[in-house]
Formats: C-alpha cells, structure tokens, sequence
C-alpha cells in the first residue's frame, strides 16, 4: 500500500529552495496559470493491484467541439498509443479534453471522451468525434491487464477539472508510474514572461513514466546515487512520458508544434533519453480566444491575427523550463508505493538529495 511521506515532506521543487531556469512561475506555478485550463483527476488504488488512473486537461471553457481550439502534437519518440493525433497534425485543432490514462485504457478512455462528447448541449447532431488520448505503461505497479479504468472513472476526471492549484504526484494517470527509477507521477509548472516579452503565460503538465540518467537544475543526482539506467538497481529506460504545453499566446499550429519540440529539451535536461520502448510525446494548444475555431463557420473565411515568428524565442525558453520543472515536481510530490506481486518502488530519496544539490549550490533561501 501507499506509504505517505511525513506532513512536513516538501511536495515541489520549489519548496526545498530550487529555482530551476531563469523566467517568474505563474501564480499557481501550473499548467492552469494560462486562462481558461483546467486539470481534473481520478485515482484508483484498490488492494494490492491497482495503482492507475486518470487525468483531464480541459484547453478552454465552453464546447470544445463547436469552438476547438488550435493545437498539435509533436512526437519525441512514437512507441505509444496517442489517439487522435493524426486528426490533430492534419486539422491543427483539438476539439475534446486532453486524458491521460494507462496504456490499456486508452479505448475506456476513447469512449468515454465520445459520450462526452455527443451529451454536451448543442452537439445533438455530431456524428463524428476526434478523442484525444495519451498514455504511459503504469504495469510495473499496476494489474494493467485488468483495464480497471472504465468510462466513469474519465468522466469523473473530467468533471473534477477546474483551474487553480493542480494535485500532483501519485494521483489520476500518475498513480503507478516511474522515473528514473523512482516513484514517479503527474507535475506540473508555469513561466510567464514579462511584458516587455509580451506577457504570455506557457503551462506545462507531464505524466512521468520513463528513464535515463536524473539531473536535476543540473545536477547529475542520479549518477551521484548509482541508480540510473542500465545499472544494477535500474534494468531499463522504458516507459513514456506525455507532456501537455498550454499557452495564451496566438499561435497556430505550426508553431505550437514547435512549442510542444522544445518542451523535450526540458525533457532532455532532467536526463531523459527516449528510450527505445518509450513512447514520449507533446501535446501542445493555444487558450487565446481570439483563435478558437467554429464547427460551423458563419463566414466563408476568416482572420486571425497570430504572434510572428521573430517573438517566439522567450515562449520556447517558458516552455523548456517549465516542462523540466514539472518533471521534478512530479518526483518530488511523489510517494513511495507498492503494488501488483508485490513490487515496490522508492520516492526520491530528498534526505540523500538535497545535500547533493546543496553541495552544488542549487537551494536558495
């Protein structure tokens, strides 16, 4: 079972001093700083199998299918199951909350996003429904053969959403993942630049199930522990890692795709490697209002007005750190957790770590 951390554990990167990167957190240092997300979860922890769950991220209020939003997907390494995302890379637009779930549970999951879908007022006559669904293999920890996850545990997700401050470690789709060999899960973290950069905010929120060799803010912890992949303690790198980027900023397709390619340099700097059975993936959309596409367009064509290309560069850097950021949060809120056949996998071991990064001067006051 779950062995909880003391009250006092701190649960974020920023709580044991860490300032990783150079740009301002958002309020809520979350994907829903940018307006209009909201982050939902459902969790399923029952005896000694089942370590799974759910996760939405709703891109912006109101029906998503009349009003999509503009969106991409960029693919790190495709050994996954991402459904939707070919409707995505032709359309450019996202029309359904964002789940994220186990990787048998993808079709649960597909279902359930339809049935969403077609009961949501004023979509009585839809007969088509573009799902869109990520996933990480939770196996190691959790009975995945047993699909425990159905079509009421997605809807629950869905309707937990709302914006503010974004549960994470062992929660929803981050129940019975690891990273690095340590108990992974669902993080999150924002940047805003300042208005002199145009004020945007950049989100990011990652389902953390892969492995490599863990830096932190630089730091090489895992090489510092002698647990990293390919070691004794560690056998493999495979998992998958699902990083979700939201901003505000008027991008269209293409250059959120190229949001979504650089939040794998933040990916790349926690020490991830893409591991052959890793399936890593980003989803990237846009909440500006301004760009919202209508299933049924009143006019023939239309006009946007987008942020050109020569201002892209301070939104890039917002979306490296902000996803590396997420990632360490997902291992510092994480727990320690046992599971199916009795499996068990540690939490970071913070009483070890934080004198490593402090030796490196890492922790500020």
């Amino acid at each position: 079972m779950n062995q909880p951390r003391e009250p006092n554990q701190p649960r974020r990167a920023r709580d044991i001093g860490l300032r990783i990167g150079v740009m301002k957190p958002g309020r809520h240092n979350a994907i829903t700083d940018v307006t209009g997300v909201k982050v939902g979860h459902a969790t399923l922890r029952e005896g000694d199998l089942v370590r799974t769950g759910v996760t939405a991220v709703i891109p912006a209020e109101g029906n998503l299918f009349q009003r999509k939003v503009p969106g991409a997907v960029y693919v790190g390494n495709g050994f996954g199951k991402l459904a939707g995302a070919t409707q995505v890379d032709e359309l450019g637009t996202i029309e359904t909350p964002i789940v994220l779930t186990n990787t048998l549970s993808v079709p649960a999951a597909i279902e359930a996003l339809i049935d969403y879908t077609l009961n949501a007022q004023g979509n009585e006559a839809v007969r088509s429904v573009n799902a869109l669904v990520g996933e990480t293999n939770d196996g190691w920890l959790n009975d995945i053969r047993g699909r425990h996850v159905d079509r009421s545990h997605v809807q629950a997700a869905i309707r937990d959403a709302r914006p503010g401050a974004v549960e994470e470690g062992c929660v929803g789709a981050g129940t019975g993942t690891v990273c690095f060999g340590f108990k992974g899960g669902i993080g999150t973290a924002s940047r805003v630049l300042p208005a002199e950069l145009g004020g945007y905010t950049v989100g990011a929120l990652v389902q953390s199930n892969f492995g490599g060799t863990l830096q932190i803010d630089g730091v090489p912890v895992g090489k510092a522990l002698g647990r990293f992949s390919f070691s004794d303690d560690v056998h493999n790198a495979d998992g998958s890692c699902i990083i979700v980027v939201a901003t505000d900023a008027p991008l269209d397709t293409r250059n959120l795709r190229r949001l979504g390619k650089r939040a794998f340099m933040g990916l790349a700097k926690t020490g991830g490697i893409a591991a052959n059975g890793s399936g890593d993936y980003a989803i990237a959309f846009s909440s500006a209002p301004g760009l919202r596409v209508e299933h049924r367009p009143a006019s023939r064509t239309r006009t946007v007005e987008l942020l050109h290309d020569e201002f892209l560069s301070p939104l890039f850097l917002a979306a490296i750190e902000a996803t590396e950021e997420a990632i360490v949060n997902s291992l510092i809120s994480a727990q320690p957790m046992s599971g199916v056949d009795g499996r068990r996998v540690d939490a970071l071991p913070l009483e070890t770590v934080l004198p490593i990064l402090r030796d490196h001067n890492r922790l500020h006051p």
